[in-house]
């Protein structure tokens, strides 16, 4: 691994933690057991390193989305994966984290953006098509209102004043949301199978702690 790519996953590390603007460059720095001169020798500013963390992440989950669909056995599977990955994701993330990414660094604000409107929205929009062919979703969704649904409900989660995260887990709120709106696409046929996959997810997760 080199120098670069050490800072960036620090970076990302300590964002994810403690949100952008809690960690300052001396932070990093300090943390990676480096001087902030050595730092600057890679990242001109905290906003270009902000940037190259936002851009790694976009990727990853990109990654992750497409390797979602291609092992998933049908629709409400592939939700059933997309679930576990956001989990891993957001289990120690600090919802100050697009608050921040927001208000302090714009240009890494409208790449999540971009992402979220053109990448994600097909991702979701092609789910439900492929769970209505598969009768696992119902045939009279509308499914642009439905797709645009999914996409701003899955922002709630980060607003703090709707789910303070004193009193709130992002993981947990955010996965409650994708179950709700699993269960209002599904058919009864789809019905029978998010029950099936939840018992599977929950034998395997017992299985998984009686291992360790």
């Amino acid at each position: 691994m080199d120098i670069k790519e050490r800072i960036q996953i620090k970076a990302d590390e300590l964002f994810m933690q403690y949100g952008i603007r809690s960690v300052s460059m001396d932070d990093i720095a300090i943390q990676l057991g480096m001087s902030k001169k050595t730092l600057y020798q890679f990242f001109t500013d905290k906003d270009e390193l902000v940037e190259a963390v936002v851009d790694k992440e976009l990727m990853r989950y990109r990654l992750d989305c497409l390797d979602s669909n291609r092992r998933s056995r049908d629709a409400v599977d592939e939700i059933f994966n997309i679930m576990e990955q956001i989990a891993d994701q957001f289990r120690n993330m600090n919802p100050m984290v697009l608050h921040d990414l927001e208000k302090f660094h714009v240009s890494s604000f409208q790449k999540f953006l971009n992402h979220k409107n053109e990448f994600l929205m097909d991702v979701i929009r092609k789910n439900i098509e492929r769970g209505i062919r598969e009768e696992l979703f119902r045939p009279e969704i509308n499914v642009d209102v439905l797709s645009r649904f999914r996409l701003e409900s899955m922002m709630i989660a980060f607003n703090m004043f709707v789910f303070p995260p004193k009193k709130y887990k992002l993981v947990d709120v955010t996965q409650e949301i994708i179950e709700h709106y699993l269960y209002g696409l599904a058919t009864l046929k789809g019905h029978k199978l998010i029950l099936k996959y939840k018992q599977e997810k929950k034998s395997t997760s017992h299985e998984k702690k009686m291992v360790l």
